[in-house]
């Protein structure tokens, strides 16, 4: 049931095998709002009832173990900038679309609706990220830019467990010529995560695989739960659904992380 008081998030096997660290990939189940947003609706942005919204991150928050306020989610702007938490954001939420801490029991996450959330974890070093991978923040690098502030404090990238959690599959990801002009001219070889519509003019993307490969290249331990937020309405918020369908909006899911304190 989705509106159960405590939610189950989807977890990866890759995460849940490291010591001291917490991580869930929380779906739509477990959460207190209605209509739209039925379901686990995280999103601060959205239209949703603030306080329903904030009962939602605090049902979040105690599943990971943590005080509500030390869940630390950015302002999300499709960027490849990184955010380091030393200490809960408060109000005043920074803008960026990747967050690391070596700080235990600060919960870190981003919020989806179909782009590409990664979580990332260095056990040795006690330094974990977490990462908002749409198609922007993706070509523009912030997978890298947050494995890299990450090095910089202490962890090895050989290291690092990064684990792409649920997002929109190629089947449901069509784009016009434009989207394809721009990903082939930053690199002529990325027509490989392009295939025919059945549109003319227009083809499907694979958000997923290039992701992977640019996670790959890093020289991280990469793997992915291959879960389509488009497709699985019961489980996921998705902002092409909603814009297909013409609603009015659309609720988040969070992907979260923590180092447990000792």
């Amino acid at each position: 049931m989705l509106n159960e008081l405590r939610p189950e998030p989807l977890r990866s096997p890759a995460l849940d095998g490291l010591e001291g660290i917490r991580h869930g990939f929380f779906t739509r189940a477990g959460g207190a709002s209605m209509g739209l947003y039925r379901g686990l609706n995280v999103g601060l942005g959205s239209h949703d009832d603030r306080q329903t919204v904030l009962e939602n991150r605090a049902r979040v928050t105690a599943w990971l173990g943590v005080p509500a306020a030390n869940l630390c989610t950015p302002h999300q702007i499709h960027s490849p900038d990184i955010v380091v938490a030393d200490a809960p954001f408060g109000t005043e939420r920074p803008r960026a679309d990747g967050v690391i801490t070596a700080r235990p029991g600060l919960a870190i996450g981003i919020l989806t609706a179909d782009c590409g959330p990664v979580l990332f974890a260095d056990r040795y070093a006690g330094v974990i990220g977490a990462a908002h991978a749409g198609w922007q923040g993706a070509l523009h690098g912030v997978l890298e830019a947050t494995i890299a502030a990450m090095v910089e404090l202490g962890a090895r990238a050989e290291r690092i467990v990064a684990v792409l959690g649920p997002a929109i599959s190629q089947a449901n990801y069509e784009v016009g010529p434009e989207f394809v002009a721009r990903f082939t001219l930053a690199d002529p070889a990325n027509d490989r995560y392009f295939t025919a519509s059945t549109h003319p003019g227009h083809a499907m993307f694979d958000l997923n695989a290039y992701t992977l490969d640019r996670l790959g290249k890093t020289g991280a331990q990469v793997s992915q739960l291959t879960r389509c937020t488009y497709a699985e309405e019961n489980l996921f918020f998705s902002y092409r659904r909603t814009t297909h369908r013409k609603e009015a909006d659309y609720g988040r899911q969070i992907s979260a992380i923590v180092l447990e304190e000792k």
